[in-house]
């Protein structure tokens, strides 16, 4: 069964012509032209990748994606008007995994789309079923949820995912730009500082009893400390 694809776009024109677009591909296709409809819509609708529009109507593109981070996964390409790195960086912290700026390519944007499927789906067939234990930080993965200690972390799918990569090879050092490759797709242009950027907020967020998992190799990127912590239970 083709994959199910949301359209979240006001400029009507933009939203049909991407809509004619997927379902030229064979993709189940839903459109919303109004932010505060795209809550309900995308609940109801489970689709497995949302195109989001940053300047909605409503609520924005933004408040959408943070809204939606309780939901099952889905993958998320942003659109928008706004060309600054600042942009960029605040829709891929909230989750997205993708972003393009408008005017776009429709080819490329089913591209994009299609490698942003394919990722999803081997992450899917490659799911352990087994929990990881790394120093007092439990992942289960089936779940999709990190524990450091008793406390349950609040994290971003980026976080996590950056997170699972390190204790899932402890000890192994990785550069910025396998970690960006692994993490975020050889199809994100973005640049490595958004990796410093997430261990930054990864390390406050399992607090200084836990932070010091996640090691800088200087030269190098990063890697979890292995072996087994006092605070471990």
């Amino acid at each position: 069964m083709k994959e199910k694809i949301i359209v979240i776009e006001d400029e009507k024109k933009i939203a049909d012509a991407i809509v004619y677009a997927l379902k030229r591909e064979g993709y189940t296709v839903e459109v919303v032209y109004h932010g505060d409809e795209a809550i309900k819509k995308s609940r109801e609708f489970e689709p497995d990748a949302i195109i989001l529009d940053v300047m909605l109507p409503g609520m924005d593109g933004y408040e959408i994606l943070k809204k939606l981070q309780d939901t099952g996964r889905m993958g998320v390409i942003m659109l928008t008007a706004k060309d600054d790195i600042v942009n960029k960086i605040l829709g891929l912290e909230l989750g997205a995994d993708d972003y393009m700026t408008k005017p776009f390519d429709m080819r490329e944007l089913l591209t994009r789309l299609k490698s942003l499927l394919r990722r999803m789906q081997k992450a899917e067939a490659g799911k352990e079923s087994e929990e990881i234990d790394l120093r007092g930080i439990e992942l289960h993965v089936s779940h999709r949820t990190a524990y450091a200690g008793d406390t349950l972390l609040d994290l971003t799918p980026k976080e996590y995912d950056l997170l699972k990569l390190l204790l899932s090879s402890p000890d192994r050092a990785f550069t910025r730009e396998q970690m960006l490759d692994l993490v975020w797709g050889m199809d994100y242009y973005g640049g490595t500082r958004t990796v410093d950027i997430h261990i930054q907020r990864l390390r406050k967020k399992l607090g200084t009893d836990y932070s010091e998992i996640i090691q800088t190799v200087q030269g190098i990127g990063y890697k979890a400390l292995g072996g087994h912590s006092e605070n471990q239970h």
